[in-house]
């Protein structure tokens, strides 16, 4: 029985054997051996390649019998060369591909091109296209024909007046350097893309800025690179240097280049907030009698009151002080981030009129700083008493390059702010009013968790009225 099964087997795998070689012979008697290349043409052996809808292109079909590399070449009367393609993989099959005249990017002798030609309209004339297939094996092929190009001299979309500025920014959120500004003008339509590349390919595209002018009009445009936004929180990428890339493809579809270079420094999303007092108070609240050498004015600077000391009993209930006298304030600003946060003036110690606002120090705000805030339920105005978020011994300093010194309270670090004002209007209907501490971002935010941070009943008491009662 074994001996049987194994005669079987034999037979069949010398059947299967004999099979495939009559099957071989046969497909080589049915169908010799194929070119590489089995067919190549274009449709139309005449383009004017202008954007008119008018033969602006031809459709180049070709068909290859084996996988090979191909490269399709034009060459006009005087021997130029232009290239289509160039040593590209295919695969054994048919392919269709649409030709408007446009080739790999070339320069002309003694011509100077505001950036780098990608893709570009050959010249009009008379051309030799010429199609050569390598295969895997080293075996070639090629075919040839006539092409003519006719009104197709169409000028370039470069990219004229290229800039990026500045070049070396650091988008933390600070108001300072926080945005690149790339600027460029095109002589003629085309649509623009603008990008930003890494050392890691990465491409982070930036959108331009809304302006009277419509996307891809000839003239100037301006795109502002601002990474994450300067109120939307966002982390940018690591600090490094990077590639600007500005791409320009008009109608015709011609593409100019232009790059520059741009580096990140000190770049990161900004983080801070109150904390809260060794014993667990998050605002230490206390009243003084209001001397006038501390009146503080734009013309006028008065001296600063001291840093109050903590009590064992920080106290928690209202407050009941005396019109005239100055409500003070203690706290605690952490920055616990990954970069400085920039700060700006009055100095801790600064006492307010209740009447006064940060202004009238003459101190206005600055877009990106940071400064601790008091306002009242009775306030007309948001934080009108603001305070730097530390004193200028406890925080670093930074010249910039317009020549102005910038104060920065650094990462990782704590820092104790205290001011007062001098309570002068007293609200009826309001008293006792609330009162509470924020941290301002200034012209970003006041995020949620630092807007109304230890609230505190005080009551105003008038003297004058209670001698007369």
């Amino acid at each position: 029985m074994s001996l049987m099964r194994i005669s079987l087997w034999l037979t069949v795998m010398v059947a299967l054997v004999v099979l495939g070689v009559v099957l071989v012979v046969g497909q080589s008697l049915l169908q010799p051996n194929l070119p590489l290349i089995t067919d190549a043409t274009f449709s139309l052996d005449t383009i004017t390649p202008n954007a008119d809808g008018d033969k602006d292109v031809t459709a180049f079909t070709y068909s290859l019998s084996r996988n090979a590399k191909v490269s399709l070449r034009l060459e006009n009367e005087d021997g130029t060369q232009y290239y289509f393609r160039k040593d590209e993989p295919r695969i054994a099959d048919s392919y269709r591909v649409l030709f408007s005249g446009v080739v790999d990017g070339y320069t002309l002798p003694d011509e100077e091109i505001a950036g780098e030609v990608l893709r570009r309209l050959i010249p009009d004339g008379r051309y030799t296209w010429r199609l050569q297939a390598i295969s895997d094996t080293g075996e070639t092929d090629e075919r040839s024909g006539i092409l003519l190009i006719e009104q197709g001299d169409s000028p370039l979309p470069e990219l004229v007046s290229f800039t990026v500025s500045p070049d070396r920014f650091t988008p933390n959120q600070d108001g300072i350097d926080d945005q690149s500004h790339i600027n460029l003008y095109l002589p003629k339509p085309a649509t623009l893309t603008v990008y930003i590349r890494g050392t890691d390919g990465e491409q982070i595209f930036i959108p331009e800025t809304n302006s009277d002018r419509k996307i891809g009009d000839m003239g100037r445009h301006f795109f502002i690179y601002e990474p994450g936004g300067s109120d939307k929180g966002f982390e940018p990428p690591p600090d490094g240097t990077y590639t600007v890339v500005a791409e320009a493809k008009d109608l015709e579809g011609q593409v100019v280049r232009q790059t520059a270079s741009l580096t990140i420094q000190t770049g990161g999303d900004p983080q801070a907030e109150i904390a809260p007092q060794p014993t667990g108070i998050d605002v230490f609240f206390t009243v003084q009698p209001y001397d006038e050498l501390y009146f503080t004015s734009a013309d006028h600077l008065g001296e600063r009151i001291p840093e109050p000391d903590l009590p064992e009993d920080l106290g928690f209930q209202s407050i009941t002080m005396p019109l005239g006298d100055m409500l003070i304030f203690k706290l605690t600003v952490d920055n616990y981030g990954e970069v400085p946060i920039r700060t700006s003036g009055p100095w801790p110690g600064t006492v307010y009129q209740q009447d006064q606002v940060w202004g009238a120090m003459g101190v206005y705000e600055q877009s990106g700083s940071w400064r601790v805030g008091i306002q009242c339920s009775t306030n007309s105005t948001s934080w009108p008493w603001r305070w730097a978020i530390g004193t200028p011994d406890t925080l670093l300093t930074e010249v910039g390059a317009d020549g102005n010194t910038y104060y920065y309270l650094p990462a990782g670090t704590s820092s104790v702010v205290w001011g007062a004002v001098r309570m002068t209007e007293l609200i009826e209907a309001r008293n006792p009013q609330q009162c509470w501490a924020g941290l301002i971002h200034e012209d970003v935010e006041v995020s949620v968790r630092n807007s109304r941070v230890g609230a505190r009943d005080i009551e105003l008491v008038d003297p004058s009225a209670a001698s007369a009662g």
